[in-house]
């Protein structure tokens, strides 16, 4: 056995031994999901990192940067200002006590608003659950060729489901952790390595078009915007930052863990693209780029370091793979079954059909990672689906006092279908969150003011 193979198969055993510990611990639906609301600030930090940095970065990013150069840098932005603007409201959804995205929206708007909010998530999640699989696929292929790659992708969705489904956000946060950790080591210690094996800059431009160099190349005004609001909207909104703060100890425990989100994530974005950037040079024929830092890994580190990298791109796949398979099982259980079918079911009865569900969601994703061997694309449309639906009512109900339950509705509905129409029937040449994100807040906005004012009951809470 290589190297590559020992520690990245050490690492995967480590992982199902903390998940297995952490079944112990759940005997209720809260400690499934939001991990009895007992995580500290770093622990918080760890798994919030994780999650955010994921395949969309490591392989989505990189793919770009290979296609554009440094200008990439631009990708990261709209994450970062969403991230920024989510540090506002970390304490106040903390204070709410709730478990998921839907309690807020019929706590504030009505049932109706959970209902849609629940489909939204789940289109969006499980997409984004499905090119999980097929990166951690690419990782387990390149480090045991003798495994064919669609074998690979099934292995890697078959462990996926099982550790989130043992031990649910008391085994992801505590993996989350380590990722974090692991991540950070990860890129931080390799990206000089390949900076020194390509030759520096000069060997850089000999290897690289000169357009690769240029801060301002050949992604225009539109183009960026396609590529920063998807982000952008899908971090505002995004389920696992929320049940993060649901989890915390504290509201000043989410608040803090989101200020150093807020820097860990733009250090390890800005780090990932130059990796890449300087990746691509190392690997200038790629038939798959966004398998840059991958593929350097392997061909030029030392072997010890290249396992280390290798185990850190897929410690950030399974971080996120996880964390956005908990939580559309999460609202199908808590926010369609228990809140409408069985009100009464037990705490016991709800965890076993939470770890059911997350099978059956982790078996859609597969289905779904048959379709499409792209990331970036795939990553935009789902986080324009979910950005463009939920996003603005949920953000709406912390920043303005006369969004309505019909607004939001509203809002949810259309956003959702013209993301999907825009993808199937709409211009290549203007991403779909344009018209998405205007058709839904303008929705919210005038059947809000068209509407009776909401009840100052259901509005109050969200502004204490």
């Amino acid at each position: 056995m290589n190297i590559h193979a020992l520690v990245l198969g050490t690492y995967l055993l480590a992982l199902m031994f903390i998940g297995f510990i952490g079944v112990r611990k759940v005997s209720t639906q809260e400690d499934f999901s939001v991990a009895g609301r007992s995580l500290n600030t770093f622990v918080l930090f760890g798994t919030m990192l994780a999650t955010w940095i994921g395949t969309g970065s490591i392989f989505g990013n990189a793919e770009k940067t290979y296609e554009v150069g440094i200008s990439a840098f631009i990708i990261p932005l709209g994450s970062l200002a969403g991230i920024a603007i989510l540090s506002l409201l970390a304490a106040r959804a903390r204070g709410l006590r709730e478990i998921t995205i839907q309690d807020l929206l019929e706590k504030r708007y009505n049932a109706a608003a959970r209902v849609f909010g629940v489909v939204a998530l789940v289109l969006a999640y499980l997409t984004i659950v499905s090119y999980q699989y097929r990166a951690a696929g690419a990782v387990l292929n390149l480090v045991f060729p003798e495994i064919p790659y669609n074998s690979a992708v099934i292995l890697s969705a078959l462990f996926i489901i099982f550790y989130t489904a043992v031990a649910g956000m008391i085994s992801i946060a505590r993996i989350g952790l380590i990722q974090g950790i692991t991540i950070i080591a990860g890129i931080l210690l390799t990206m000089p390595v390949f900076f020194y094996r390509v030759g520096g800059l000069s060997g850089m431009s000999e290897a690289l078009e000169s357009s690769h160099f240029d801060f301002f190349g050949p992604i225009g005004f539109v183009e960026s915007l396609g590529l920063m609001l998807p982000a952008m909207l899908l971090v505002l909104g995004d389920a696992n930052m929320y049940q993060r703060f649901f989890s915390a100890r504290s509201a000043g425990t989410a608040r803090r863990a989101i200020l150093w989100t807020l820097v860990g994530v733009a250090v390890m974005e800005v780090a990932i693209i130059v990796t890449a950037w300087i990746a691509s040079a190392l690997e200038p024929d790629l038939e798959i780029p966004g398998r840059v830092i991958a593929y350097a890994a392997r061909d030029f580190l030392p072997p010890v370091l290249g396992a280390f990298l290798l185990t850190t791109i897929m410690a950030i796949v399974l971080s996120t793979a996880g964390s956005y398979l908990l939580s559309p099982s999460t609202a199908l259980v808590r926010d369609i079954y228990q809140r409408f079918l069985n009100p009464g079911a037990s705490e016991r009865s709800l965890v076993i059909l939470l770890r059911v569900t997350v099978i059956g969601t982790g078996l859609i994703s597969y289905w779904l990672a048959t379709l499409s061997e792209e990331f970036l694309s795939v990553a935009l449309l789902a986080y324009t689906i979910y950005g463009a639906s939920i996003t603005p009512a949920l953000i709406a109900s912390f920043f303005w006092r006369r969004a309505t339950g019909k607004g939001a509705v509203a809002s949810i509905v259309s956003g959702t279908l013209v993301t999907l129409l825009w993808h199937w029937l709409g211009p290549a040449s203007i991403d779909a969150v344009l018209p998405a994100i205007t058709v839904s807040f303008s929705a919210l906005i005038l059947v809000s003011l068209l509407d009776s004012p909401p009840p100052r009951e259901k509005v109050d809470p969200f502004f204490e």
